[in-house]
């Protein structure tokens, strides 16, 4: 999901590039529209799920203000938004930060806690404070139980579940060393059931299932959403590259191929004088989160770009729509971070953190956002 590289993030919001072409968005793209406003409580929506009862739950890690405790929501069908629970924090930090979450088919909940997003990993990669939990959710919602199924991750973010087995993606694997330099990322896989699993952040981890190289030296942040199509292949988004790639596995679960299956056209470098002329005309730039539907179209927030993107089956992209730089009261695209088909409404939440010369967005600032476009 979300840019979160700390080094980055924080030059980032001290430093923010102003630049008229980031009021310029293509035309005749449909137009979003204002789903709900979020309450205070919840200044960063992250992740989206749907659970049992109808209801679409927001992860809130709330990086936007410190001072709000990290917490879930839920947006019942007829649009009232109540708060769930505030999630618990890592006795070590005093921190929570529920990003990716996913639903299983009994109702448990499993969320990408990524401890480190606002910290970083250190200098060498030796801060990794990440988790991935279950919780069990009783029928009247309350928390009956939370598991720690790995820990000491360094970057955890989407999250998805599948045949009793859970999927989360890591952005960023520092202590993987490259000669080129460059970053690479990952999609680990562990049971449902597995408990305390410690990672070593290495590819020498046993539930490492695939890993990335993001190549765009402009944009080092890499695998974010992620979700399997009909036939089980399972596809994630390797972020500053702006690209999907495609995982194949054979009847054991085994990989068998990862494949670049669709990629922006934008090959422009962040110190051309025209950059931020030609980005906002690129088509999916980055890659947040990812949702398929039933007939295999991949929706895709393009997180920099203000943007939501559709993939087909053949990998052809159509931008669906865009926003300038917005504080999202109209319903405006105000950082997209995560999609999702709900009640008819392709849904997004509204992340409105990050800044950068890279980035449409130049500030947050209230309101607190879901957006929607109509499905056509």
């Amino acid at each position: 999901m979300p840019y979160g590289l700390s080094v980055i993030v924080l030059a980032a919001l001290l430093l923010p590039w102003g630049g008229a072409a980031r009021g310029e968005v293509p035309e005749h793209l449909q137009v979003s529209r204002l789903l709900v406003t979020l309450p205070d409580s919840c200044p960063t929506p992250d992740g989206l799920a749907i659970d049992p009862d109808g209801n679409l739950v927001v992860a809130c890690p709330n990086f936007a203000d410190p001072s709000k405790p990290a917490c879930l929501v839920k947006v019942t069908p007829e649009l009232e938004v109540k708060h769930w629970f505030n999630f618990p924090t890592l006795a070590e930090t005093g921190r929570a930060a529920p990003m990716g979450i996913a639903f299983d088919a009994d109702g448990d909940l499993y969320v990408a806690d990524n401890q480190n997003w606002t910290t970083g990993n250190g200098q060498h990669g030796e801060i990794n404070q990440g988790r991935l939990l279950r919780m069990r959710v009783r029928h009247d919602g309350t928390i009956e139980k939370m598991t720690v199924i790995a820990h000491s991750i360094s970057h955890p973010n989407g999250v998805r579940v599948r045949d009793g087995h859970v999927y989360v993606t890591v952005s960023l694997m520092p202590k993987v060393k490259r000669d080129d330099g460059l970053l690479t990322s990952s999609v680990y896989r562990f049971r449902v059931d597995d408990q305390n699993i410690a990672l070593s952040n290495t590819l020498e981890d046993k539930n490492l299932l695939a890993t990335f190289v993001t190549t765009n030296r402009d944009c080092q942040y890499g695998a974010d959403g992620l979700d399997f199509d009909s036939r089980g292949n399972l596809f994630v988004g390797n972020f500053g590259d702006g690209a999907l790639h495609k995982i194949t596995f054979d009847d054991q679960g085994n990989v068998t191929g990862n494949t670049i299956f669709a990629k922006t056209d934008f090959d422009t470098p962040m110190d051309h004088p025209r950059f931020q002329e030609k980005m906002v005309h690129a088509k999916m730039r980055s890659v947040d989160g990812i949702w398929i539907d039933e007939n295999d179209h991949i929706y895709v927030a393009d997180f920099s770009n203000n943007a939501v993107a559709r993939v087909d089956p053949k990998g052809n992209i159509t931008v669906l729509a865009q926003s300038p730089d917005t504080d999202g009261a109209d319903g405006g695209l105000d950082q997209p971070g995560d999609p999702i088909i709900w009640n008819g409404k392709l849904v997004v939440s509204c992340f409105d953190v990050v800044t950068g010369k890279d980035k449409v967005n130049t500030g947050h600032e209230a309101p607190h956002t879901l957006a929607y476009i109509p499905l056509e």
